[in-house]
């Protein structure tokens, strides 16, 4: 699978278009890519803040999460992640007979999973957590992501560029719907037992 991954990241058009001409059982397979990939960044976070820990304030204190506090949030996370390409690629099928297109639901995974490569990796900045660091990468990675997809989408969907735009731009509204939700259930998650619990050791 790693093969993928630094094809997305160095030459995605003909990396889309490999996986695009896998046969079916072997694409499947690549379902498994997120669930693989998602671990990175959930490791990264959970050593970063529970062992290297940010400062905060003028005096430069480092805030640590606790051990516990760590693995609950770093669990969570990797199923959001999960469980977030899972939902986007369910609605990449849902909406393929709409632009004229043939999926199934574990394509549409695929894709979402493939297309979300950047953010994975990127995810390893959480070994070192840095507030503006964290979020200039972030930002590259969403970028790297979006072109991605509507790179991605034409060719595995195998419709023409106009469609394929207009289909990649319904899915990026589906997956800024899923962002928003997540941000609501985590509010809800911290009022009911997953806040974080710091400490300044």
């Amino acid at each position: 699978m790693i093969q993928h991954t630094i094809g997305l990241l160095l030459r995605p058009s003909t990396q889309w278009r490999i996986v695009a001409k896998l046969p079916e059982k072997s694409r499947n397979v690549l379902v498994l890519y997120p669930c693989i990939l998602a671990l990175f960044p959930a490791i990264a976070w959970y050593f970063g803040t529970s062992k290297v820990g940010w400062t905060t304030g003028l005096q430069g204190n480092v805030v640590r999460l606790t051990t516990e506090s760590a693995f609950q949030i770093s669990l969570l996370f990797y199923l959001v992640m999960v469980g977030s390409v899972a939902i986007i690629g369910y609605f990449i099928h849902w909406m393929s007979q709409t632009y004229g297109a043939e999926s199934t639901v574990p394509k549409g995974i695929v894709i979402a999973g493939l297309t979300a490569t950047p953010l994975f990796v990127t995810g390893l900045v959480g070994f070192y957590p840095t507030l503006w660091l964290d979020l200039l990468i972030g930002v590259v990675a969403i970028s790297w992501s979006v072109y991605l997809m509507y790179l991605g989408i034409p060719i595995m969907m195998k419709i023409p560029e106009e469609r394929g735009f207009l289909f990649s731009s319904a899915v990026l509204a589906i997956a800024m719907v899923v962002l928003v939700s997540i941000m609501v259930i985590s509010i809800l998650a911290w009022d009911y037992g997953a806040a974080p619990a710091f400490t300044d050791g």
